[in-house]
């Protein structure tokens, strides 16, 4: 960048400024002095996304939970029996319970009085295993705090005997507001600034209002309704008992919803359920104890590990229905936990185990059946899955995930026990629920399984119809599928001979290994699967079934070579049967053929002029009709006369001679004068229905014609 003058420095533009304006030079030096220390509530101000996952709409809701999961602890430990919960037109909400009442007396530490440690207290509340709540939904002590330093005014009013008493705070600060309203003016200032007046005997609660911060949530940050009372409404199933009132006085109309459930799970998973019933509501019930290492506070202060045994209860609704969806709620103590965790895993695993123990044991499940999995059992089921337990572990502040490694096994025995019971009853009505609810898994097992193996079939045929040519495969040089031929024959000591017999030109060689499967009785899988099988598709190139394209095909014919015995002629069929199955177009195209190798081979002693040296016989008659008629024409041959075993014991100019060469060799072509009937004749003398071949080869024996017969 060019200087001109002193002092100044001309940019790009043309535009100047003075040198001493220049941004300092970046200090890359660390020390202890470039650390930051947040005290007390800055922290949270500073990464408000760590405690509420974010500062958009879903960060102000969950803000509001904080404050009702409040009310609800008091609820679960009896203490009360309402929340109410009202939006108001300016920004703000307010909760009021009437549970014990935050504690207003000072806190021997600081000196505080109890409402505003913790309020401003960072990890400071009752929910610390001190006795006063046995489970609880808040366990980190920072949901109050958490809110309060991200509103920009919070006041807190408690009424406990023998006064009402109440403080407030700005963006975490307390202090006193001299008007109404987050923009009122603030003084700071600790300890309880408002008295009004005394509390009868026997009523006690919380009222909390907080305006968000919006210096730290997004303009577009709202509460919303919807989600306000869809948790109200869960939450009411949760705690039966507890009546919960939604006010929004934000609109013209002023709205007000009521929820209270004394059914509890049942009723929720009544509500959650939108298919038809294949089995009632079933209760698992259960409690266990487990033992958990813990910090916990000596009498000097020192926190020192000891073992202290936990008690956790488990209640499962479950019920299975006519549908396919799978609905599981989950909670720990009030807190939905809509991303599982230790619980869920455990009572999927119980499901699970279950199923497959009860099944086989009642033979639902055949010996060589499959054990069903997790997906099978959870189909068309409803279930609210919740467990109680002091101080649970979550991953996180957001409490989505629970942690408690011991929750999966309390769970997983529970329900295991419970649920075999109800599968194992001998109560009628209870019998037949769980025979249908069995039979649903069971077809649910079998469905999944022929789902997987159709895909695996288009997977398979996919990359069959598009991977490399098979090793084995001696393929020709010509393209011309006018002209090109593809021998399938039978055994590699068949393919070496007929390696040398061919014309490479435009006759190509697949060898198989002895008989194929026959297809008429395998599923498409099997077929695939089968090394042969797939190989001769691959080799054809034209695809199988309805993806066949006659089009594609690779060859302008193909050739069965096999033995002229009965192997031979089985293998012939076997082939006849996979074409006709999968690649009918080939055989009614005319483009299927058989070949013609000799049975026997004469060597003439002394023929007659125009005669060859060798003569060749294709069945045991034919060879009979000609010795005698040489021996008639006087014309005297070797012997013996030299019967082929196999093509491979033909040499290749033999073979060539007989079976390959086009100008000298016999091909059988294999026509289809009548589909339909050609399918029923396959299906019958190939199928997997034993009785109606036998019946067909008992027939048709005296009405056998030999000469017809390809052996």
């Amino acid at each position: 960048m060019p200087r001109t003058g002193r002092g100044r420095v001309v940019g790009r533009f043309g535009s100047s400024r003075p040198a001493a304006t220049r941004e300092p030079p970046i200090d890359k030096t660390y020390n202890a002095a470039h650390l930051l220390v947040l005290e007390g509530l800055e922290a949270v101000r500073k990464r408000p996304g760590m405690y509420i996952g974010s500062t958009d709409t879903r960060g102000l809701m969950h803000c509001l939970w904080e404050i009702i999961d409040n009310g609800v602890d008091e609820a679960l430990a009896g203490e009360a029996h309402r929340v109410e919960v009202t939006l108001h037109p300016d920004d703000s909400v307010e909760v009021h319970d009437d549970g014990r009442g935050i504690p207003t007396d000072k806190e021997p530490k600081t000196g505080l009085p109890g409402v505003e440690v913790v309020a401003t207290k960072l990890h400071a509340g009752g929910k610390f295993g001190g006795g006063s709540y046995a489970a609880t939904g808040g366990l980190h002590g920072v949901g109050l705090s958490v809110v309060n330093a991200l509103s920009s005014r919070m006041d807190i009013d408690v009424e406990r005997a023998p006064s009402r008493q109440g403080l407030s705070f700005r963006r975490g600060v307390p202090g006193v507001f001299d008007g109404d309203g987050a923009a009122a003016g603030f003084e700071a200032g600790s300890g309880l600034s408002r008295k009004a007046g005394r509390v009868p005997k026997g009523r006690s609660g919380t009222r909390i209002r907080f305006w968000p911060d919006r210096q730290i949530f997004t303009a577009d940050a709202a509460f919303e309704l919807e989600g306000l009372l869809g948790r109200a409404r869960q939450t009411s199933f949760i705690v039966p008992g507890l009546e919960l009132v939604i006010r929004d006085e934000r609109g013209d109309v002023p709205v007000e919803e009521s929820f209270r459930h004394d059914g509890g799970i049942a009723e929720f998973a009544e509500f959650l359920a939108h298919d038809e019933a294949v089995t009632d509501i079933v209760r698992l019930q259960g409690t266990d104890t487990f033992t958990e290492t813990v910090p916990m506070l000596d009498e000097q202060g020192h926190m020192t590990p000891q073992e202290v045994e936990r008690e956790l209860g488990v209640d499962v609704a479950v019920r299975w229905g006519t549908g396919y969806e799978t609905e599981v709620r989950s909670f720990v103590n009030v807190i939905a936990t809509p991303k599982g965790g230790t619980h869920v895993g455990g009572f999927e695993q119980a499901v699970t185990k279950t199923f497959n123990e009860v099944m086989r044991a009642t033979k639902a499940l055949k010996v060589n059946d499959q054990d069903v999995v997790k997906d099978d059992v959870l189909e068309g089921m409803t279930a609210v899955v919740t467990v109680r337990l002091a101080e649970p572990q979550f991953e996180g502040q957001t409490k989505e995930i629970l942690g408690t490694p011991a929750a999966r096994n309390v769970v997983r025995k529970v329900v295991a026990a419970e649920l075999k019971d109800f599968l194992t009853s001998t109560k009628r009505v209870e019998k037949a629920q769980a025979k249908l609810v069995m039979e649903k898994v069971v077809g649910a097992q079998r469905t999944r399984i022929a789902a997987r193996q159709h895909k695996e079939t288009q997977r398979r045929k996919n990359a069959l119809e598009s991977s490399a040519l098979p090793a084995k495969l001696s393929d020709c040089r010509d393209s011309d599928n006018e002209r090109t031929e593809l021998f399938i024959v039978e055994g590699d000591s068949a393919l070496g001979t007929a390696k040398s017999a061919r014309d490479s030109s435009f006759q190509a060689l697949l060898p198989i290994r002895g008989k194929i499967l026959n297809v008429q009785k395998a599923s498409v899988g099997d077929m695939l699967k089968n090394t042969e099988c797939s190989s001769i598709i691959q080799v054809v190139g034209a695809g199988s079934g309805r993806t066949f394209d006659l089009e594609a095909c690779r060859y302008g014919r193909i050739i069965f070579m096999a033995d002229a015995d009965s192997d031979g002629a089985h293998i012939r069929c076997l082939l006849a049967t996979l074409f006709f199955k999968y690649m009918p177009e080939l055989v009614t195209s005319g483009r299927v053929y058989t070949a013609v190798p000799p049975l026997h081979r004469i060597e003439l002693t002394n023929p007659r002029k125009g005669m060859e040296k060798y003569v060749y016989t294709y069945s045991d008659d034919e060879l009979q009709r000609k010795l005698a008629e040489l021996k008639k024409k006087n014309v005297r041959w070797k012997d013996p006369v030299q019967r082929y075993k196999g093509l491979g014991e033909m040499d290749a100019d033999q073979l060539a001679e007989t079976t390959m060469d086009p100008r000298h060799r016999t091909l059988r072509k294999l026509t289809v004068d009548d589909a339909d009937a050609a399918a029923t004749v396959f299906e019958l003398l190939m199928g997997s229905e034993v009785a109606p071949r036998k019946e067909f080869i008992v027939q048709g024996a005296y009405e056998v014609d030999v000469e017809m017969l390809d052996a």
